[in-house]
C-alpha cells in the first residue's frame, strides 16, 4: 500500500495528523499511533461503563486494515507473518468489542500495538 492511499483511507476516518506525513515509515507510525489511541478510548469507555464510540471502532478497524495491507510478505515473510498474526488478534478483539462481547481483550490488544509502535519508532532513524 502506498502512502497516498493510506492517507486517503485515514482521512475518511477524520484523522488530522496525516497531513504532515511524508514517508511510508511515517504512515505506519501514524497508523499505529492512531490505533493505539482508538484502543485507549475503547478501554476507557469500557472501564467507565459507557457505550463504545462508533467513530473509534471504525478508526481501529481502518487502522488494522491499513497495517495488514501494508505488510510485504515477499521482502520479509517471517516478520510479515508475525505482524499479520498480531494485527489479526487486534482485529478480532475490536470485532468482539463491536459485538459488545465481554471477552474482548482490549488491554492486550492495546499493549501489543504499543510494543509494535515503540519498536517502529526505534528504527525510524535507520529508514529515513
Amino acid at each position: 500500500m502506498n502512502a497516498a492511499l493510506a492517507r486517503t483511507q485515514y482521512r475518511k476516518t477524520e484523522s488530522t495528523s496525516f497531513d504532515q506525513v511524508d514517508s511510508p515509515h511515517q504512515v505506519i507510525e501514524v497508523t499505529l499511533r492512531e490505533l493505539e489511541r482508538a484502543l485507549g478510548v475503547l478501554v476507557s469507555a469500557r472501564s467507565a461503563g459507557r457505550p463504545y464510540p462508533d467513530a473509534q471502532l471504525n478508526r481501529a478497524f481502518t487502522a488494522v486494515y491499513i497495517l495488514q495491507s501494508s505488510l510485504d510478505f515477499e521482502a520479509g515473510p517471517e516478520i510479515a507473518t508475525s505482524l499479520f498474526q498480531v494485527y489479526e488478534f487486534v482485529r478480532i478483539q475490536i470485532l468482539h468489542t463491536f459485538r459488545r462481547d465481554d471477552e474482548a481483550k482490549l488491554d492486550d490488544a492495546r499493549f501489543a500495538i504499543g510494543e509494535i509502535l515503540d519498536a517502529w519508532r526505534s528504527i525510524a532513524a535507520q529508514v529515513e
